[in-house]
């Protein structure tokens, strides 16, 4: 949230014009950078609308929470008003999407979507995006999770007209999603006082804010019911946009001989594995042929295992990149490809037929594969030498198959907290777009810690555990991995060697050994504590806690960051490995490692000079405790 005050006072800093000037100051300490230019032309425009239109309605008191962040995860409601019900004098909310348009038409096939001349592809009806702040509200906070009719949503479009905007009523309005014109301002103030009394909301306000935060609902505790029976997720935003034009783009497809490549982008925790699963679940209740397909056996492994628990035909949705190589043109309607940054050259490997080995780019096989193919990725999570999917290979293959491409891009945050914030500390950490490692500034969504030995690491996560949460320890591959087990060991191999420390690798291969899981269940079986996991096993899952080792094969000197090769033992870096490419390698494994965890992060460096600058980065922890505050 960047701004709460009363709405009376709400409204003169808009008529005084300070108020844009103190949001973006608001904006710039809590997010670390500058608000887009478009997000500060919208609080110079509309939110004078909102203040005017609350005084004009008597409600002076009211409170008004702007820029609201939706629990756990880094989208934020314009604004919330809070107050007492008229009627029940109970609590009561009103979410309110503020659109500066003057015209706007629904998709001409699906009327959650809509065109207006501003932007080149559709955007989310606000009605319905509205809709889905309030429902994400009411699945996330305690506060309001048993009283829906607690919560409205409104939508308003202050310099429309109904014959600019009326049509997207084609959606159904209802209490959590409804929208008014400039047109229509008297019938406004009339909504807002049938939910608002002319009294005080601070209070109200305070319970909104204090409520407890239920913890997101982890994608493969309820991947089972969401393919097999029903939706559990709530998507906003970008999400749902994704998530409604590859739906038009299958009824488009089946109405005709249409095919469109639909690429979704975004870094960790942004959704991309929920709009996949969401995907999935409608298609397959749908009976529209459809599969799921990834580069990451780990990923692939536990979703037929937990997805396809007790219906093994649900098992047969879930496949390989290379699994396509002889499928025929368009056999399926829609092909989600999820952690498309780990699509390779071409699928063929040591065990492929002669007749099969053509040459051809494997996105080629999996856009020729259906209608309406779907790529999930994040390109700074390309860790293994080979892989190569990124949005502009995908545009260009779409291009040289004369299709369409359509990109929506994710920019909301759901893992770590819902911490934008702490993701791009990361690769500012990390030096993946251009940005130098800067101080952690805590912003209440994310645990950040630094241990001084593996045995601290350890004992905060196991306390973590004690308390209930789910933990994982993960590391660089800068240790040999005994890959063969035999039947006379007593003891998993103890291949993590840091001085009097050692813990094993995270099993090699399909089998359970010795009380640990398998390998592509690591991340998700309780058992896989204990046992240390490297980015393949890690990279598509999140626990609560994540523990990440950083091995000698990144080390900070005087200023900089060093990549040693040498320090590696991934055997899929050869000789034949350029340096440049086994530098960003290396870097965007540790941003896959620093990124698993959704309530916290520890982390501990093998080097002391690394371990100093990341002191200095997290200033304000001396040594790790067992407690469970913020740093």
């Amino acid at each position: 949230m960047l701004f709460r005050e009363s709405a009376a006072s709400f409204a003169a800093r808009t008529l005084e014009g300070s108020l844009a000037l103190l949001l973006i100051e608001n904006f710039r300490h809590k997010h670390s950078h500058q608000p887009g230019n478009s997000e500060v032309r919208s609080w110079e425009r509309s939110l004078p609308a909102l203040g005017n239109a609350l005084v004009e309605a008597g409600l002076g008191e009211v409170e008004v929470m702007v820029e609201y962040g939706l629990p756990l995860t880094s989208k934020r409601a314009d604004a919330i008003l809070a107050g007492v019900h008229p009627t029940t004098g109970e609590p009561s909310y009103v979410v309110v999407e503020l659109k500066q348009w003057s015209e706007a038409h629904p998709e001409e096939d699906d009327p959650l979507l809509c065109r207006i001349d501003a932007y080149a592809h559709p955007v989310l009806n606000p009605i319905e995006q509205v809709r889905g702040y309030c429902e994400y509200l009411l699945s996330f906070n305690g506060a309001v999770e048993r009283t829906p009719e607690a919560v409205a949503g409104v939508a308003y479009l202050h310099n429309a007209t109904e014959f600019g905007v009326g049509s997207l009523r084609t959606v159904p309005e209802t209490l959590h999603g409804r929208m008014y014109t400039g047109e229509e301002r008297g019938a406004f103030l009339d909504f807002l006082r049938s939910r608002l009394a002319p009294k005080p909301g601070a209070e109200a306000a305070d319970v909104l804010l204090q409520g407890k935060v239920r913890p997101s609902k982890q994608l493969m505790s309820v991947a089972a019911a969401e393919v097999r029976e029903r939706e559990q997720f709530v998507l906003l935003a970008e999400q749902k946009l994704a998530y409604e034009l590859v739906m038009s783009a299958v009824r488009k497809a089946k109405g005709a001989n249409h095919k469109q490549v639909i690429v979704v982008t975004g870094g960790p925790g942004s959704g991309k594995s929920v709009i996949a699963m969401q995907l999935l679940g409608e298609l397959y209740r749908r009976g529209v042929p459809a599969l799921h397909a990834t580069g990451s056996q780990s990923f692939t492994k536990t979703m037929r295992k937990v997805a396809g628990a007790r219906k093994p035909e649900v098992q047969k949705l879930f496949k390989y990149f290379n699994s396509f190589m002889e499928a025929e043109p368009n056999d399926l309607d829609v092909l989600i490809c999820d952690e498309a940054h780990r699509l390779r050259l071409t699928s063929a490997n040591r065990y492929t037929k002669a007749a099969l080995r053509t040459g051809r780019p494997q996105v080629s096989e999996l856009i020729d594969a259906a209608r309406v193919p779907v790529f999930l990725l994040d390109q700074h999570q390309v860790v293994r030498p080979g892989e190569m999917g990124t949005e502009e290979q995908i545009r260009q293959a779409a291009a040289e198959h004369g299709l369409d491409c359509t990109v929506v891009d994710l920019d909301s945050q759901f893992r770590c907290g819902g911490s934008d914030a702490y993701v791009r500390w990361v690769a500012d950490l990390l030096g993946l777009e251009g940005g130098t490692p800067t101080v952690w500034e805590p912003d209440g969504k994310v645990d950040l810690r630094v241990a001084d030995s593996p045995q601290e690491l350890e004992g905060f996560l196991v306390a973590r555990r004690d308390e209930g949460y789910g933990a994982r320890m993960s590391a660089g591959y800068c240790w040999r991995w005994t890959t063969k087990i035999t039947p006379d060991m007593q003891a998993l191999p103890a291949d993590v060697v840091i001085g009097d420390w050692a813990r094993p690798w995270n099993l090699y291969g399909d089998r359970s050994v010795l009380g640990a899981p398998p390998a592509p269940l690591w991340a998700t079986d309780k058992a896989g504590f204990g046992q240390v996991g490297c980015v393949y096993t890690a990279q598509g899952f999140e626990y609560d806690w994540s523990g990440v080792i950083i091995g000698p094969d990144l080390v900070w000197r005087t200023d900089r960051w060093v990549v040693d090769r040498t320090a590696s033992k991934d055997p899929s870096f050869t000789k034949a490995t350029p340096d440049d490419h086994i530098e960003r390698l290396v870097r965007n494994t540790y941003k896959v490692l620093l990124t698993r965890g959704m309530v916290g992060t520890i982390v501990y460096s093998t080097d002391p000079e690394t371990r100093e600058k990341l002191r200095s980065l997290v200033p304000s922890v001396s040594g790790v405790d067992t407690g469970r505050g913020s740093v």
